[in-house]
């Protein structure tokens, strides 16, 4: 084989493999580019034939990634953003206490006995519930917000934890007991590993609905963050900059999903349910 029969060779290859990376993520991100020519076809050109005002109300996604742009520039919108996920930090940190209650639970028959039925109460009962109560027992503000996102991140957590516990297989339990270890070793060696997989799946389920009740506690309590971000800018019709903080929410959520997905897949590199690609 010539040299430049060679270089012809190395060039094909490499765009070949170019092709299987970039063809795969043009195919899944089609459907988001078609909705959003779709979006931008019907604000600009097909409603305001009926309506001239229509663009206050539907804002186009040329409008949007401008005003985005424009929040980004001046700051405001990360100043509402690290405030948002502070709170929810702040609120995980609670509610990651519902971790060590949900093994207590699922190791102990006594405890889940107890508590359970409580639980089966109070999980139904949306966190935007309690948004009248909490307003009268904290007022607005910080502990009432963080009151909202911790209902939604501790019932995930917590019934989560309970189940990875009831999974563990019984036989390593019987090895381990066999083998001399105490109630204690057992539980640290054996079990917590064992259910950290599900656990995991509570937090990222939790994370996820907390993050929701973030946004709608912000809504009515609190003078920061990006849910009264956009509660101010529906009071000044800007619903460019209501969509800007609806995407915002959206790729925040996602970001700590992936952020939580790929520390999983780094600590319990073992476990197939959490390694596996989406």
């Amino acid at each position: 084989m010539t040299m430049t029969a060679a270089t012809v060779t190395i060039k094909q290859g490499r765009s070949v493999r170019r092709a299987a990376i970039v063809v795969p993520w043009l195919r899944n991100f089609s459907l988001l580019a078609a909705l959003l020519g779709g979006w931008q076809i019907a604000s600009a050109v097909i409603l305001p034939r009926f309506d001239p005002q229509i663009g206050v109300l539907l804002p186009s996604p040329a409008g949007v990634a401008i005003t985005l742009a424009g929040l980004l520039a001046s700051g405001e919108l990360l100043i509402h953003l690290a405030a948002s996920v502070k709170r929810e930090a702040i609120a995980f940190l609670i509610a990651a206490l519902a971790i060590p209650v949900g093994v207590a639970m699922g190791w102990r028959h006594s405890i889940h006995a107890q508590l359970y039925p409580v639980l089966e109460v109070l999980r139904p009962i949306p966190p935007l519930a309690w948004i009248p109560l909490s307003i009268l027992w904290f007022g607005l503000g910080e502990l009432q917000n963080q009151f909202i996102i911790f209902l939604g991140l501790v019932f995930p957590i917590l019934l989560n934890t309970v189940e990875g516990v009831h999974r563990v297989d019984r036989n390593l339990i019987r090895a381990a007991r066999s083998l001399g270890a105490s109630e204690w070793k057992v539980l640290r060696r054996v079990v917590i590993p064992a259910a950290l997989p599900q656990i995991v799946v509570g937090v990222r389920v939790g994370l996820g609905t907390g993050w929701m009740a973030l946004v709608a506690a912000e809504l009515v309590g609190a003078n920061s963050g990006l849910g009264f971000m956009i509660n101010d800018a529906r009071s000044l019709l800007r619903t460019d900059i209501v969509v800007a903080g609806m995407v915002a929410i959206g790729v925040a959520g996602l970001a700590i999903d992936l952020g939580i997905r790929a520390l999983a897949r780094r600590l319990l590199p073992w476990s197939p349910s959490l390694t596996k690609r989406d």
